[in-house]
């Protein structure tokens, strides 16, 4: 079950609260828990976590973001990826 369908689950469940039985309720919070809970990912040592949070805080992104950015990096660099192609002849303000 993704976060989307979840999202969607608790919105139909909230327009119809008069109509929707106890137990179902209850799934639907249980389920929109467990997806709260796992939504921290991968835990990081704290050295690791220091430094995220404060490339981030640097570059004035989020940390999401600046995993995203990383793993992104790493995946192209090692060829699990293919490498996004830049175009010489376009102009930039240097931001992506």
């Amino acid at each position: 079950m993704t976060r989307l369908s979840v999202a969607e689950e608790l919105e139909s469940a909230a327009n119809r609260i008069a109509d929707i039985s106890r137990s179902d309720l209850q799934i639907i919070l249980r389920r929109a828990a467990l997806m709260l809970r796992n939504v921290s990912g991968v835990p990081l040592e704290p050295s690791t976590e220091d430094a995220l949070y404060s490339i981030a805080a640097e570059m004035k992104i989020g940390r999401s973001d600046l995993i995203q950015i990383v793993l992104r990096e790493w995946l192209e660099a090692n060829a699990y990826l293919p490498v996004r192609t830049i175009v010489e002849e376009s102009e930039t303000d240097g931001s992506a």
